[in-house]
């Protein structure tokens, strides 16, 4: 038996992390079931840290049992575990480096006095230095702004955008990086540029500047050690050179690049000296890397204007070689979609008055004489055609799309008899990776914001398609970094750029849940309690703040409700909301007013649902003494509810599918209640002809609610192909999920993004309800695949926490094959749809069950 899948807090190999007792993770290969196991630790010296000796557990995961890991030290940690007959296998190697504790260096800026309604050329940096006899050398570096460094003119690390998106006023992410094999003995040359980034540039759908600060600033320093241990410091200071007439002319995060080809840095003046009040961290989560390159075909559009179609809509940008003469121009523009007339266009990812158009999305570029390589270095795009304008002779070839979105391993995979499933599976993947470049946001093109809403429905999908687990905390630190005294959490994370008229949104039921419920979903989805550990207070904090909006008035806005007694004393009709959200245009079509005022119904739902949860946690944790107050909220809420819906304005005799939806996923109704809403449920989707009339918040939940009702119904919703419904994405050409059901096929202006994973969230009932892949506890799964439909075979494999684990089943004549696989030191429930159980060992088990005729009965 051997170890495979060596992590270190999630992370494979980390370097430059904040944690000084990091827990150490792997799964099984051979045997079948892990008796024990021994972990050795050392630096990279040979020195002994921490010998585990052997350890009786079948656990696949222990704490630092060593001291504290003093700071930038490399970690050697390799570990055998024994199996089940006691025999010994061979030794796993793995490794992780701890970061930096204080800084030399001094935080330096451009030489210029900034006007906050000017834009500046990104700034140049360089220092010179002699370096000899060199064991290794590691540069820590961070930045207010984004940084590209180089060492000897080769690019440092595969971070794009570094240091990543945070409040900068709270939090500033540092990065390490092994630069040992870039130096070389004698002179050396370091240069950095900086450009605005989130920190000075564009942030949300109006493209807001200086959100986060005016004076754009970079910290670095330069460690280099010696043969014989002495280090040798190079960091940012006074002394290093500075110019801002480089080829970057103009760059933002959102708008593009201007960049002539034949400017050269003069480095001519000297940093200046500034400060920041903020101690720079590890991010601790992954790195935002180029991922996949793709080739266009050259479209001429009916008006005679060239595209580049590269087939698939990413979040990335262009990188070109050209034989030019000094002087041309190459002008790109980047979209979605092309219009009704064959056009390309951009209006349907861009916000736009008297005053701005925004994003750009666009690349202006100079050529010098000769050959001309460009890739852009300060900005992403979300795109799948690109418009180009230009003089100069070009092939499609020369022309190469590079995706770029946070290196999240992938975990999950998922096929079936149905393409159009299959492939929305797929553009659920891009989506989600389009929408993560250090941060889950809504669309890679026009807002980009750290929607809470987003997240939170998707966290459950996100878990089984990645390994999510330290990008979702890297979100959470966002959201717990704005949390305001009151316990209030916001709706969007990091806040800049957000208009404000916006900020009484902030607490939205819903949005700012996100706090807790994702928490609550990756401790089920890894069996993680330190999850909740880190997050309990502010988590208690936020649900106070829930509870403390029961029975109040909500201003002159606040609809009447209409009832009385005990049960008003937890109605929540206070603080503003978004409700459902994005319902189709036929179902409800929200206005002004709707966000002026609260909405009870998914208010009073939501707090329910937030107590219920948090009664759970605290009980996990041992607060026992918060239990009762978690349980008497959620009960007075339900009571509330149970109330509320006598009434004729929140009746349960509706057709708008999530005012059914919410109540019976979050068990909300008393028992008559809950037989009308599940019969009126089914009447509700006659009435739309099997399509989706849910809107943001109950999309993910419907299909589960179906399947207690009759798994026939929630099949034949999922096979639904027209619009409203998951499958019209696909077969109306998506190689992404929607942000409205409509798409692209909406009229004019109507056309929103198409970029947004959201209603990608059902993928997660494909693993856990189709499939039935469910983690249960420790090392142990729960497999309950539901066959239906007019599908034929379906299967799903999933990389969890504890090994891959898989489930599928096949039609075949009368009966239905079912392949179920566990992973080795796991063992697994298996419940097949005749009732049968079965406790089912490591390996593959094929069971077949014969499906019930007329004729049988």
């Amino acid at each position: 038996m051997k170890a495979i899948r060596l992590k270190t807090e999630y992370l494979s190999n980390p370097i430059g992390i904040d944690y000084k007792a990091p827990r150490l993770f792997w799964n099984c290969q051979g045997g079948r079931k892990q008796s024990a196991y021994q972990i050795v630790a050392g630096d990279e010296k040979g020195k002994l840290l921490w010998d585990s000796g052997k350890v009786e557990s079948c656990a696949m995961r222990s704490q630092w049992g060593g001291g504290p890991v003093p700071y930038k030290t490399r970690v050697l940690w390799k570990i055998r575990l024994w199996d089940e007959k006691g025999t010994p296998g061979d030794w796993a190697e793995g490794g992780f480096e701890t970061g930096i504790d204080s800084w030399q260096a001094k935080w330096i800026t451009g030489n210029y006095k900034v006007n906050k309604k000017r834009r500046y050329p990104v700034d140049c940096f360089r220092r010179k230095f002699v370096s000899s006899d060199i064991a290794k050398a590691r540069l820590y570096i961070t930045a207010c702004g984004l940084y590209e460094a180089r060492m000897n003119g080769v690019r440092i690390g595969v971070f794009i955008l570094a240091p990543g998106i945070t409040d900068y006023r709270k939090r500033v992410q540092y990065q390490t990086y092994d630069v040992t094999e870039l130096l070389r003995e004698g002179e050396n040359t370091l240069t950095v540029q900086l450009a605005d980034g989130w920190y000075r540039g564009s942030c949300g759908a109006w493209g807001l500047k200086n959100q986060y600060g005016t004076e754009t600033k970079l910290l670095a320093q330069l460690e280099i050690t010696r043969s014989d241990g002495s280090v040798q410091i190079i960091a940012t200071d006074e002394s290093w050179e500075w110019s801002n007439d480089g080829p970057i002319r103009f760059a933002d995060n959102k708008d593009g690049e201007v960049v002539d080809a034949a400017r050269v840095p003069g480095y001519t003046d000297r940093a200046k000296i500034t400060s920041h009040p903020v101690i720079p961290t590890a991010s601790d989560n992954v790195a935002v890397t180029e991922q996949e390159r793709l080739k266009p075909k050259r479209i001429t559009t009916p008006s005679g204007r060239t595209v580049l179609d590269f087939g698939q809509n990413i979040a990335g940008y262009a990188e070109f070689t050209v034989t030019a003469r000094a002087g041309q121009r190459i002008f790109l523009r980047f979209g979605e979609l092309l219009d009704e007339n064959g056009e390309f266009t951009q209006k349907n990812i861009q916000c736009s008055n008297k005053k701005i158009t925004t994003p750009l999305q666009q690349v202006e570029y100079i050529c010098s004489d000769g050959e001309n390589h460009y890739k852009t270095t300060f900005a992403i795009f979300g795109f799948q055609y690109v418009l180009v304008e230009t003089d100069v002779v070009f092939q499609p070839e020369d022309f190469t799309a590079v995706a770029v979105y946070s290196d999240m391993e992938r975990t999950g995979w998922f096929e079936s008899s149905n393409d159009l499933l299959n492939k929305l599976v797929e553009n659920t993947v891009w989506s989600a990776r389009n929408n993560h470049a250090d941060l889950p946001t809504d669309c890679p093109t026009r807002e980009r914001h750290g929607w809470a809403g987003d997240a939170q429905i998707f966290c459950s999908t996100a878990s089984f398609l990645f390994n999510y687990e330290p990008m979702a905390e890297k979100f959470l630190n966002d959201m717990y970094d704005w949390q305001r005294k009151n316990g209030c959490l916001p709706q969007i994370a990091p806040e800049g750029g957000v208009d404000s008229y916006m900020k009484w949104m902030n607490g939205s039921v819903g949005w700012a849940d996100a706090g807790v419920i994702m928490p609550y979903t990756l401790w089920k989805q890894y069996g993680d309690r330190s999850i909740l550990e880190r997050r309990y207070d502010g988590m208690k904090r936020y649900a106070e703040f829930m509870m403390s909006r029961c029975g109040k008035w909500g201003g002159p806005f606040a609809r009447r409700v209409g009832i009385r007694g005990d049960a008003k004393r937890y109605l929540v009709n206070r603080g503003q909301a978004y409700d459902e959200w994005a319902e189709p245009q036929d179902i409800y079509v929200m206005h002004f007013m709707d966000f002026a005022g609260p909405h009870p119904e998914v208010s009073t739902a939501y707090t329910a649902y937030i107590c219920a949860l948090m009664a759970e946690i605290a009980e996990c944790l041992g607060k026992n003494e918060d239990v009762p107050r978690y349980i008497q909220y959620r009960d007075g809420c339900r009571a509330a509810y149970q109330a509320m819906v006598k009434t004729e304005k929140f009746t349960l005799d509706t057709d708008r599918q999530a005012r059914l939806v919410r109540p019976l996923a979050f068990d909300l109704l008393d028992e008559d209640q809950t037989a009308f809403a599940r019969r009126r449920l089914i009447q509700a989707l006659e009435h739309y002809n099997w399509r989706l009339g849910t809107g943001f918040l109950s999309t993910p939940l419907i299909l589960d609610v179906l399947m207690e009702i009759d798994p026939e119904a929630a099949y034949r919703l999922l096979e639904n192909e027209e619009i409203p419904g998951w499958l019209s994405m696909p077969k109306n050409g998506a190689t992404t999920i929607w942000e409205s059901w409509e798409g692209d096929k909406a009229k004019g202006s109507g056309v929103a993004s198409l970029d947004h994973y959201s209603k990608g969230a059902v993928c997660r009932w494909l693993f856990d309800t189709m499939c039935g892949i469910r983690v249960d506890g420790e090392n142990h799964f729960t497999v309950a695949p539901h066959p239906g439909g007019h599908f034929t075979y379906a299967r799903a494999v999933y990389d969890s926490i504890y090994g891959r684990v898989e489930s599928g089943w096949e039609k075949s004549g009368g009966s239905v094959v079912y392949s179920i696989t566990v992973p080795v030191n796991c063992t697994a429930r298996v419940i097949l749809p005749d009732g049968s159980v079965r406790e089912q060992e490591p390996g593959t088990e094929v069971y077949e069950i014969w499906e019930v005729t007329n004729e049988d009965r």
